[in-house]
């Protein structure tokens, strides 16, 4: 399983020099599985990177996926528009989410193209689109068994659990500790993950003062649940806008302070799962990826290449901390 992250930004993009290491584009994760199987965690601005990365990737061959929303607020969907591969003829889309009905759903997705919010909608799309209604039994997607959890969010949540390729890959961004229902709700999907994904947007200060009630998390009950839980590697995630590089790089080193195997979500980060190994094989500059580039300039490459986690086994603290 390889996983790699096109956004890592909460709230609303950020495109500033300021958060050049770690990326200023909303949330949107893509993981591919050993027999090319494509699974996208959300939709947020980093979507449109990854439509170009997979059309040059692909070249003229069809394109399948299937799309899994945590929720419809504007970082989570906002890229889609933007995403070429929806433009052309015969690729293949499958979006699932947790919606009342079918109708909705498609009416979530396809809502913020109608007048007067965009300039044409998603009838110029020549792709096949599918929308599907998720229920309580997992998904199959080629390999991968995909459960979902409710989160404790406004207006609604959900997080994922990934199993395929002999690794547990689980994702929970958008939601806020103190309700007991979804605090095991997120146990459940971290149980002895090799990845644990987790929303970090807010300081330990923040969610006990002007914060509280917005619907976030903090690194501090991350690494907890990470330790209580036996999760391998915990990635921060869903940074938020005022966030810079500085600031990220304080709060991965508390973070560490608490559980060592944890790093912060950049874009360009790859981690790959293999035979129970954790490694973080590559993180590129977010330039040089949304140009194509290769793997990016020195500036950007402040993880070391081939650090693993083996289950059972502690491995050094990795950040994106400057040297």
């Amino acid at each position: 399983m390889r996983i790699k992250f096109w956004g890592v930004r909460g709230s609303t993009p950020t495109p500033e020099r300021r958060n050049s290491r770690y990326g200023g584009n909303t949330s949107c994760v893509e993981v591919t599985l050993a027999d090319g199987t494509l699974i996208i965690l959300d939709c947020g601005s980093g979507l449109r990177s990854l439509g170009r990365s997979l059309l040059r990737r692909n070249g003229k061959q069809p394109l399948r996926a299937a799309i899994f929303l945590t929720h419809f607020h504007w970082d989570h969907i906002q890229g889609i528009p933007f995403f070429a591969p929806l433009y052309a003829p015969g690729n293949v889309f499958q979006f699932h989410s947790v919606q009342h009905r079918e109708l909705e759903l498609k009416a979530a997705i396809e809502g913020q193209m109608s007048n007067p919010y965009f300039p044409v909608d998603m009838s110029v799309m020549r792709s096949q689109r599918y929308f599907r209604e998720l229920n309580a039994h997992p998904v199959t997607v080629g390999r991968a068994e995909i459960s979902w959890a409710e989160l404790n969010h406004p207006q609604g949540c959900i997080g994922f659990r990934v199993e395929a390729d002999d690794a547990v890959f689980a994702y929970a961004t958008d939601t806020e500790p103190g309700s007991p229902v979804h605090d095991r709700n997120v146990r459940q999907l971290a149980r002895n993950a090799d990845v644990f994904v987790y929303d970090a947007q807010y300081t330990p200060e923040q969610l006990r003062g002007e914060k509280k009630g917005w619907g976030h998390s903090t690194y501090e009950e991350g690494a907890r649940i990470a330790l209580e839980c036996g999760a391998r590697r915990l990635v921060m995630f869903h940074h938020d806008p005022d966030h810079d590089d500085a600031y990220m790089d304080r709060l991965v080193l508390r973070a560490q302070s608490v559980y060592a195997n944890t790093l912060a979500a950049a874009e360009g980060l790859t981690l790959k799962i293999a035979r129970g190994n954790v490694e973080v094989a590559a993180v590129s500059g977010v330039a040089a990826e949304s140009e194509g580039n290769g793997d990016g300039d020195a500036a950007h490459a402040a993880l070391p290449r081939g650090n693993g986690t083996k289950r059972g086994q502690n491995a050094p603290a990795v950040s994106l901390v400057s040297r």
